[in-house]
């Protein structure tokens, strides 16, 4: 008998009207230009959430996308797992908001916290519970409102950002040689305070004096930063291809976090992948820190860069710091 696997049987993305570009910066009083971000990010534009738009709302957006490609109803949904660092509020969890919005009354419903790893740390625990028995379908999501967290005031991160949402359906089947491939994730929380928000939780709670410090906004050591992502990331990959007994020659299409274009182009180089085989969208929409490559890979179907039997790697590394890969046969 074969052994099942969990398979993306459908894909959406959920994203804000509302375009910010870089030379609209000046209009807030940030002393930057677009050619300097472009030079060091890669980045001409992000899309932000205005009159009302929530990580709720972009998610649930995403997620009826996914689901009427994938042919799923609300009430077939067994697991619903959210990836974001920007709930919408501290408790519940934003994934019941999601639910209900949906109307998917049989699923289980909980956030996974994972900054912009997080996606596939999600996908991951939703392929461990259809592997093991427990779900048979799995709706997964990363949503972000960055625009709520970061500090205008700040122009090394605040032009870095954007928001939007990202959604697969995941659904066991037995397709043979196809759906996820291999998985990896790891983390290094001794390294937590080179990209985090200092303040503003529960052992330093929201205050007058949090908010005049701002800093309960994200804080980030870009240098040190950049730095570690390109080497967690290289080694990301490489577990992937380990785990999936592939090379990089075997991959069709590299989807990896849209943080940063020279990371992305580091990272591609590691793993022996031409750019060309790689998928960028962070010019548009910036770092939407776990919504990246649910987003990335969307539109990579849509345009047709992914087909039956692509065979895709995604790797991404964020704020913990947290990284993670992995390999999906289409």
């Amino acid at each position: 008998m074969k052994r099942p696997v969990a398979a993306v049987v459908g894909t959406g993305r959920g994203l804000p009207a509302h375009v910010m570009t870089n030379h609209d910066f000046a209009s807030i009083g940030i002393e930057t230009s677009h050619e300097w971000i472009v030079e060091r990010s890669g980045i001409v534009e992000r899309r932000l959430a205005r009159n009302g738009e929530t990580t709720c709302s972009m998610a649930a957006d995403a997620s009826r996308k996914a689901m009427e490609v994938a042919g799923v109803h609300p009430g077939e949904i067994d697991i619903i797992v959210l990836s974001t660092a920007t709930p919408d509020r501290l408790l519940p969890s934003t994934a019941v908001d999601i639910q209900a919005e949906l109307g998917a009354t049989r699923a289980a419903a909980f956030d996974v916290g994972a900054a912009c790893a997080g996606w596939l740390y999600a996908m991951s625990t939703a392929e461990g519970l259809i592997m093991s028995g427990t779900a048979e379908t799995a709706l997964v999501i990363g949503s972000e409102k960055m625009s709520a967290i970061v500090d205008w005031k700040d122009r090394a991160t605040c032009v870095l950002f954007g928001d939007g949402a990202g959604a697969a359906v995941l659904k066991r089947s037995r397709h043979h040689g196809k759906g996820i491939l291999s998985a990896y994730m790891r983390s290094d929380g001794k390294l937590a305070d080179l990209l985090y928000r200092p303040e503003g939780g529960a052992t330093v709670p929201m205050s007058v004096e949090v908010l005049e410090k701002r800093s309960h906004l994200v804080k980030m050591a870009g240098r040190e930063v950049f730095k570690h992502a390109v080497r967690s990331m290289s080694d990301a990959a490489d577990r992937a291809l380990d785990g999936a007994r592939l090379t990089g020659s075997d991959i069709d299409l590299l989807i990896p976090h849209q943080a940063n274009v020279r990371i992305i182009e580091a990272t591609a180089k590691h793993s022996g992948i031409p750019m060309d085989k790689v998928y960028v969208n962070v010019d548009k929409y910036g770092n939407t820190s776990s919504a990246s490559i649910p987003i990335a890979l969307d539109e990579a179907i849509e345009s047709g860069r992914i087909k039956d039997g692509t065979t895709v790697m995604m790797v991404a590394f964020g704020a913990g710091f947290t990284w993670a890969s992995m390999v999906i046969r289409f």
